[in-house]
């Protein structure tokens, strides 16, 4: 088996929270960037964008969740608001990638969608690659109008998914997956 199908077969996700600050340096990050950048794309659009958040600007984007959220839940309470100061801090380089949708083109706003999502995977594949821990998350920031605005997101445009890049202390484990064999048809003609 090749080294990159045994990759693809084994690679999993690191929980955020459970990631050292021992993230990509510059070089690297540029080349998890660039494998991002390496989709499918339909119609050459690049519908996608990056938002990069290192060093400060993870604790200053942070006020900005603490913020959103109480705005949002006003009867969770400051001590729960203010969790969201630490959230970007829990790897040392988090990515917003950004799907930016051009709407009434003759390419699906479904495909354009779609590509971001593989940017967002071949982010991780890259990360493991290049030894780091990553996870390919959304959470409830990804959905607030709020931090869109503060994220300066244009018309047709919202987070694919914010990806979270560190350090790993252990290899993460297998866990259960679907049954492939249970989720594989054929198509014939009857």
């Amino acid at each position: 088996m090749s080294d990159m199908i045994d990759l693809l077969l084994t690679r999993r996700s690191v929980v955020a929270a459970s990631m050292t600050q021992d993230g990509p340096n510059a070089e690297e990050l540029q080349s998890i960037l660039a494998a991002g950048h390496r989709v499918p794309d339909h119609g050459k659009l690049g519908p996608w964008r990056f938002i990069v958040f290192e060093g400060q600007a993870r604790e200053d984007f942070g006020h900005v969740l603490r913020d959103a959220f109480a705005e949002a839940e006003p009867d969770a309470g400051a001590d729960r608001a203010g969790l969201e100061v630490l959230r970007f801090l829990r790897a040392p380089t988090v990515v917003a990638v950004v799907s930016c949708v051009t709407a009434n083109i003759k390419i699906p706003e479904w495909e354009q969608q779609l590509a971001a999502g593989a940017v967002c995977q071949n982010m991780l594949v890259a990360a493991t690659m290049l030894g780091f821990a990553s996870q390919w998350l959304t959470e409830w920031y990804a959905f607030n109008n709020t931090v869109d605005e503060a994220l300066a997101l244009g018309e047709g445009e919202r987070i694919a998914g914010y990806i979270y890049l560190g350090g790993k202390t252990e290899q993460p484990t297998e866990r259960v997956r679907p049954d492939l064999a249970e989720r594989i048809s054929r198509w014939s003609k009857s």
